[in-house]
């Protein structure tokens, strides 16, 4: 055997080699179920708690299921998973360790007040007895969230080409533009909830409205910066107007206009739950304040940790679709 090859093998078995790092969160974990399962919790509030032995029996499972990953990583030919877990092994561990602290100030120890403070085994019971209120809640924001952000950025789009295009239409629109689009758009609320017909239509007018302004000002910028060597190349082909417009100055802005679609579906998020907070039946606004107004916090928890998830997905996502229709900028933008 070459010595090129002793090399090889000895490089595949350093890369194949449970880190310290990864054993520790696999410890952890395994810690963290024998906590839960072996130190009794300490009474607190007049109800017995709910889904203590569910809590623990998920916990277990968790450490099972990373246990089982790290040893498919360690014996079987996956570089992706052996990768992705040493890449990921201080995560694991720093949030073992939170819900251990999570864990004991709450439910071990009583610390913290009740309801305030809601140990794990009290969300494990709200996603479990209201999962039929939070789903429904979830699917009318994702409706609620869908329709404003497509109305907003179409127009921002149309309207960025435009006066990006156009220095006429942009010396009449560039002041109403300056004037009205740093108004945050929950300001509008009165005015919206008067001159539409329903709380419905007003949050999504709101929500285009606060994905309208970046979507613009991005898209203008971009048409406006495109290279007029480009112009000059296509109109000595022959091209017309509506090829400049759509073959040369749309695609050479499209970086920019990716970077106002992801400050647009920010904005929209922040307006989203501020305008289901205001007469809407249903949604993650709604459901926050609900949830709020009956005390039942540890619902209220549940439903920040589905929103965060939801909307971290949405923006991966969009930058998904960036670095595939931008494919020579891939991992330019960082998310």
């Amino acid at each position: 055997m070459s010595s090129e090859t002793v090399s090889f093998v000895r490089e595949q078995d350093t890369d194949a080699r449970i880190t310290p790092a990864l054993l520790t969160a696999v410890l952890a974990w395994w810690a963290l179920a024998a906590l839960m399962i072996f130190w009794p919790d300490k009474p607190a509030g007049f109800a017995a708690p709910r889904f203590v032995s569910e809590t623990h029996q998920l916990f277990l499972a968790l450490a099972i299921l990373l246990s089982l990953t790290v040893l498919a990583g360690r014996f079987l030919a996956l570089p992706v998973l052996r990768q992705w877990l040493q890449h990921t092994a201080r995560w694991l561990l720093a949030l073992a360790l939170l819900i251990a602290i999570w864990e004991t100030v709450t439910a071990k120890l009583a610390w913290l007040p009740v309801p305030f403070f809601a140990p794990p085994r009290a969300l494990i019971e709200a996603y479990a007895t209201d999962w039929p209120r939070l789903g429904d809640s979830v699917l009318h924001s994702l409706r609620l969230l869908a329709l404003g952000f497509a109305f907003g950025s179409i127009s921002g789009f149309l309207t960025g080409v435009a006066i990006g295009w156009s220095r006429g239409l942009g010396y009449w629109v560039h002041p109403v533009l300056r004037f009205l689009g740093p108004v945050p758009s929950t300001a509008l609320l009165p005015l919206s909830l008067y001159f539409l017909p329903s709380s419905f239509s007003a949050a999504i007018f709101l929500i285009a409205l606060a994905t309208w302004f970046p979507v613009t000002v991005l898209t203008w910028s971009g048409v406006a910066s495109v290279d007029t060597r480009y112009y000059d190349v296509a109109c000595t082909l022959g091209a017309s107007t509506l090829f400049l417009i759509v073959r040369v100055a749309v695609p050479a802005s499209l970086p920019q206009v990716f970077v106002g679609l992801f400050m647009g579906l920010g904005a929209s998020f922040s307006v989203l739950v501020a305008a289901e907070m205001m007469g809407v039946k249903s949604g993650l606004g709604w459901y926050l304040q609900w949830a709020q107004g009956w005390a039942a916090y540890a619902n209220m928890y549940a439903a920040l940790i589905v929103m965060a998830l939801l909307f971290s997905s949405l923006i991966t996502l969009l930058f998904t679709l960036r670095d595939r229709v931008l494919a020579w900028q891939r991992g330019l933008v960082k998310w």
